[in-house]
């Protein structure tokens, strides 16, 4: 017979659209245990599993707070109510959380307003898809809410559900089937809901349980989390090639994404005990990570950290509906020996409307060193040697044609390639040298595809080096200063002689623009704020309760390409949760670099 032994929820809180999939254990006929399904189509001996889910019809209904859904609100904004925002964002749990989220909330009324003006879209579809909003002006007034908010139509977002069956339990409470499957996805219809879980086995034949039902009850359903959207902040003088994320992007520009998504075999909760654990759950942050990056319409993303499963059964198909056409490079595993479907890597995605596939290079580091040290190393240092270099890191290179030209009537058939580079540098901070020797092996790979065609090139990732670094003055450079002090640590003499550490690459740091760039503007200005004076890279990328600092770059060559606008950087106020992410808002312990580039027109030769 088949026994349910255990049953338990993955996430002690639910959130809209993150799906639910419980851990249940079963004693099978022959008597293994197993996590496997026992669907009705696949029955065992006759036996097969049933799921419900339910919704709880009788609890009260409880506003909660849109930045805090852990907390229950206090404050409402009766421009929200006027405006016809989605009544779920209208809620704040105190005055100092909505003073917080005034940039990103006033933007909202503006959304709404511009919304209904234009076109009459609904609203709950367009901030439940992007959030992504302009400015605007602010007249409101604030009214507080008591505790339990009974009569809010506007907590009843959506339609009624489609599984209209009521079970009244001997307690009173009512509940309402709304799903039949082991897997569930709350909507905004759950919002404030207790869900509950049941589990049997049946006899197929028959439909009657066998055994136990077994039942487990979520806490209240939440609504997603809505980080501040961040805005395109122009840098040339050429207001018309900006992007406003709107999926617009104007002739002869495209747009770049770079973004360590933190794997999710390293978001754990000994890593980021800040983090509530529900919102380190891969379930989660998937689609919160998804989210926020569709949301910025870029034309290629790079990401780092991406586990080859979720490559394989999330990432590349997600998307694909989206119009990305995708290339992924595994780390090596020669170092790393866990599960093979959880090392992660580097993905490399492009439109296809805006560009086309023309060749694919992977970089391996491991057989680099290899080479190195067959042909530099006596055969005593070799092990030694190759004992340092070996890191499984890797590095994707793509080159793509465009869609579009800056040529120009007269050069009609001139094709525009744009060499595209994905890596993530992870080496341990005292193996200051091996980050060097990578970051050169790279470059040097470049050098020769720069030679091979005259092409626009740019270098994204995660390189876990700050400015000032030797890998960053490499980068920014083209060489290192010999008395550099991490030219010290060299213990395998893989960085010997040192003026041969150098590049021919004219690549410039995009968010060095915000410093060069001439003029004022509170929106520059800004800028410049959460920028460093001394390296002109922004003050931190990378942001948790251990580390806070830039390791993650897009470098451009300067002789082919030009900045039209970036991504605004984050500060403190953005961040909101304690100065460190991940969080429920941000869902990866690194934020997001995206710039807008324009092909610069060549002279014909």
């Amino acid at each position: 017979m088949l026994t349910v032994l255990r049953v338990h929820l993955p996430s002690e809180i639910p959130v809209v659209g993150c799906e639910i999939t419980p851990y249940v254990l079963l004693r099978r006929p022959d008597g293994s245990i197993s996590t496997d399904d026992v669907p009705e189509s696949a029955p065992l001996n006759g036996y097969c599993m049933r799921y419900k889910w339910y919704r709880n019809q009788g609890d009260q209904r409880v506003a909660v707070c849109s930045v805090h859904p852990t907390e229950q609100a206090t404050l409402q904004c009766l421009v929200c109510l006027k405006e016809k925002v989605p009544i779920a964002k209208s809620y704040h749990c105190t005055p100092r959380c909505f003073s917080d989220a005034w940039q990103h909330h006033r933007s909202l009324h503006d959304r709404a307003k511009k919304t209904v003006n234009e076109n009459g879209t609904d609203e709950e579809e367009v901030f439940g898809r992007f959030n992504n909003s302009g400015s605007g002006s602010f007249s409101s007034g604030l009214s507080g809410v008591a505790p339990n908010l009974v009569h809010s139509p506007g907590l009843n977002n959506g339609p009624i559900s489609i599984y209209p069956t009521t079970v009244a339990e001997k307690s009173g409470e009512t509940w309402s089937e709304v799903g039949f499957s082991r897997t569930y996805t709350p909507t905004a219809d759950d919002i404030n809901h207790v869900l509950k879980f049941e589990c049997v086995a049946i006899d197929v034949e028959t439909r009657i349980p066998v055994g136990n039902v077994n039942t487990v009850l979520t806490s209240r359903v939440i609504p997603a989390p809505s980080p501040t959207p961040r805005r395109m902040v122009p840098v040339s003088g050429d207001l018309l090639g900006q992007l406003d994320l709107d999926g617009r992007t104007s002739s002869g520009t495209f747009s770049v994404l770079s973004y360590n998504i933190l794997s999710d075999a390293y978001a754990t909760s000994e890593a980021y005990s800040y983090c509530p654990t529900w919102a380190l759950s891969w379930p989660y942050r998937r689609q919160n990570l998804l989210r926020e990056i569709i949301g910025y319409h870029a034309d290629i993303l790079c990401l780092q950290e991406v586990q080859h499963d979720h490559f394989e059964e999330f990432f590349a198909p997600e998307f694909d509906k989206h119009g990305y056409q995708a290339f992924y490079k595994k780390k090596t595993s020669e170092v790393y020996g866990g599960n093979p479907n959880t090392v992660d890597g580097c993905a490399t995605f492009f439109r296809r409307d805006r560009f086309s596939h023309v060749k694919k290079y992977e970089v391996e580091f491991n057989k680099a060193a290899q080479s190195l040290t067959d042909v530099a190393m006596a055969a005593g240092q070799k092990k030694v040697a190759l004992s340092r270099l070996i890191k499984d890191n890797v590095a994707l290179i793509v080159v793509l044609e465009a869609k579009f030209s800056n040529y120009g009537a007269d050069n009609p058939g001139k094709r525009q390639l744009i060499c595209v580079a994905n890596t993530h540098v992870s080496v341990h901070h005292e193996h200051k040298d091996v980050k060097l020797w990578q970051v050169h092996t790279l470059l040097k790979g470049l050098e020769k595809i720069a030679v091979s065609a005259d092409i626009p090139m740019l270098v994204c990732g995660d390189f876990d080096s700050v400015p000032g670094s030797a890998p960053h003055a490499l980068l920014a450079n083209g060489k290192v200063d010999p008395l550099h002090p991490d030219l010290a640590v060299d213990p395998v003499g893989i960085l010997r002689p040192t003026n041969k550490i150098t590049h021919q690459l004219p690549l410039v740091s995009v968010y060095s623009s915000f410093a060069r760039m001439a003029g004022v503007s509170p929106g520059l200005e800004q800028q410049r704020r959460r920028m460093d004076a001394s390296t002109h890279e922004p003050l931190f990328t990378n942001c948790t309760r251990d580390f806070i600092g830039t390791v993650d770059y897009i470098f451009y060559t300067a002789d082919s390409l030009s900045v039209e606008s970036l991504l605004e950087l984050l500060d403190e106020e953005n961040l909101r949760k304690n100065t460190a992410i991940p969080s429920p808002e941000w869902s990866s312990d690194h934020i997001a670099l995206l710039a807008q580039l324009r092909c610069k027109p060549r002279i014909r030769r």
